[in-house]
């Protein structure tokens, strides 16, 4: 088992002090947080939420702003299809929810973009609810800490029952959640854990010598040269034009590989982030209409 009184003490002292954890922060821009951080470097979403919530700070004002704009604003966050759900999800809330944020995981469950970890992080952290919340970081201290492994492996149904046995049945459960959290993701990392600085007294992986894992290496993800890539070359076009733009100067965005660049642009049209005018240009969600 994991103390729960000497994570919470460690995490008070090191916890970072991320915009979306301080005072006064609506469970709208944490929601708004939850949804840029899938996949995605704290040091990259930070100035990018910042901007946002300045500019978006409620569900309607979200949702009052174009689908182009929701995408010119995103930036470089990558993985486009998440404002698109994003604003999705803000028009929903404005409009079947009275502007508020749900605030019990089963309704969060039914909004636009919303999946099991981050309804119960919504929960958990915007509402202080005592519920499990589980992400990659989460699994890999649990794996470590409570079942003596050096990773978590595949997701599992077990992980939410492991992590709602882990909590206190107090008023602190969400100080611990995110304790958690922290942990894994500054102390005990995937590929350089900092055991020498881990606040935790009882550790089932040190109690057995650290054992290596058994499963297959895990793949690093590429970007370089992937239709993720040619997808970001595109829109980057696109953002940078208030207008419909010509196939050819889509076509210069990426000249390496036509076929992949026919890809990626089909690819687009079909989630709904680009649209084609009637004369044959290309443009932004909901800015294809212009002439």
């Amino acid at each position: 088992m994991i103390d729960p009184n000497e994570l919470i003490r460690w995490y008070a002292t090191a916890q970072r002090d991320l915009a979306w954890r301080r005072p006064g922060v609506s469970a709208w821009q944490i929601l708004v947080s939850e949804f840029m951080l899938q996949q995605t470097p704290v040091a990259r979403v930070e100035p990018i939420w910042l901007d946002w919530v300045a500019r978006w700070p409620t569900p309607s004002a979200t949702a009052a702003a174009s689908a182009a704009d929701i995408l010119r604003a995103w930036g470089k966050l990558g993985y486009p299809r998440r404002a698109k759900r994003l604003h999705e999800c803000a028009t929903v809330i404005a409009t079947e929810h009275g502007d508020v944020v749900p605030d019990d995981v089963d309704t969060l469950l039914t909004l636009p973009g919303v999946g099991t970890y981050t309804a119960r992080a919504v929960a958990c952290f915007a509402y202080r609810q005592r519920v499990p919340v589980v992400d990659t970081n989460v699994r890999r201290v649990v794996a470590r800490a409570v079942h003596g492994l050096h990773d978590a492996g595949p997701p599992s149904t077990r992980d939410l029952a492991d992590v709602a046995a882990l909590l206190p049945d107090d008023d602190t459960a969400p100080h611990f959640s995110i304790a958690v959290m922290e942990l894994g993701a500054t102390v005990c990392t995937a590929r350089a854990p900092r055991c020498g600085v881990c606040p935790l007294t009882h550790c089932a992986w040190r109690s057995r010598g650290f054992p290596a894992g058994t499963g297959p290496a895990r793949r690093v993800q590429r970007y370089a040269g992937t239709d993720r890539q040619v997808r970001g070359r595109l829109l980057d076009v696109l953002r940078d034009n208030a207008s419909p733009v010509t196939r050819a100067e889509l076509d210069v965005a990426w000249t390496t590989d036509p076929a992949q660049r026919d890809r990626a642009l089909d690819s687009l049209l079909v989630d709904g982030l680009v649209e084609q005018t009637a004369d044959g240009r290309f443009a932004l969600a909901g800015e294809g209409d212009q002439t």
